[in-house]
């Protein structure tokens, strides 16, 4: 059996090994594919049974070209890249990665957070420059401080990351608000379910960690944002669309919204001239919270097991039913 991985330098970079996978099959390993290039997608997948892609589209092109594929396997969460629909009617199972970064991705949020309350990565660099060996005083700092003990965080989206994320505010000494159409019995044990615009209105902290929906697509706008408190710090560390960027940078810049930090946009890799890049206090990192290695060996761990799956005739994981 012949399997392909079309983009696997974001999951393997290095510290990693394909032994597992390549004990399955024939193993072709391509670090890059060109997203848009569906001629170089077809030629590469060739006559490969077992597809694995992160973010490499197989579309329903790819789908008619490549008749000789059996089963696809997603390295993420996120399967949107995948014509799920048409892969059925085929008879092809797609596969995906549930539940791999949740201490990674809720850690990072909390991260975002605390780097936006000390600043700490400035003020390492303003001391290797000097401004501390030549300070008048013992002590200075560039940025108002904020302790978050007593502070209420509001969580838009409250699954295994969303509370996750709340446990850790809460070891923080934070209250926690949570937004989800779901509520259950875990979630009440660390957060106040609310409703939305109570969560807009009593936050001192939003932080996004709900799919991307129609209904939640640009669920932070002008008009949410004009329902928040005065210098209100958000975090998104979920998907990109869920925030109207240029909404968000017009709050940053009048200090309605004191900071923010993403980690990610609306277009990957970011543009040049998106509105965040040059907002007030805005912090922005590139698409990493997953990029843990523990959690990314956990991709690779349970790519295995959906690969072996399909082959026991039992595929796990499978998101087109």
């Amino acid at each position: 059996m012949k399997i392909v991985v079309l983009d696997g330098y974001t999951e393997n970079p290095g510290d990693l090994s394909w032994e597992g996978v390549e004990a399955l099959g024939e193993l072709t390993v391509y670090e890059r594919t060109p997203l848009h290039d569906e001629e170089e997608i077809i030629s590469r997948i060739g006559d490969a049974e077992v597809v694995l892609t992160n973010k490499t589209p197989i579309t329903k092109n790819v789908l008619d070209a490549c008749p000789q594929i059996r089963m696809i396997s997603v390295l993420a969460t996120g399967y949107n890249i995948v014509d799920t629909a048409y892969a059925k009617e085929k008879g092809i199972p797609v596969c995906n990665i549930p539940t791999y970064g949740t201490d990674s991705v809720a850690q990072f949020a909390i991260a975002l957070l605390l780097e936006i309350c000390h600043h700490i990565g400035h003020h390492d660099r303003t001391v290797k420059e000097g401004k501390w060996e030549n300070c008048p005083d013992f002590c200075y700092w560039d940025y108002p401080l904020i302790e978050l003990a007593g502070k209420t965080l509001g969580i838009i989206g409250f699954g295994r990351i969303g509370r996750r994320t709340g446990e850790i505010a809460k070891a923080l000494g934070m209250h926690v608000l949570a937004y989800d159409s779901f509520e259950n019995e875990a979630g009440r044990q660390i957060a106040d379910y609310v409703t939305l615009d109570e969560l807009f209105t009593k936050s001192d902290v939003i932080a996004l960690h709900c799919p991307l929906f129609p209904e939640t697509q640009g669920i932070i706008n002008k008009d949410s944002i004009a329902k928040m408190k005065d210098g209100v710090i958000i975090l998104n560390n979920s998907r990109g669309p869920l925030i109207v960027e240029q909404d968000l940078a017009d709050a940053l810049d009048r200090g309605k919204v004191a900071a923010a930090g993403v980690d990610v946009a609306s277009t990957e890799p970011i543009k040049g001239d998106n509105p965040l890049l040059t907002a007030k206090n805005c912090i922005i990192t590139p698409h990493m919270s997953w990029g843990a290695k523990e959690a990314r060996q956990r991709i690779m761990d349970m790519t295995v097991d959906n690969i072996k799956g399909y082959l026991q005739g039992e595929p796990v994981n499978v998101v087109n039913k």
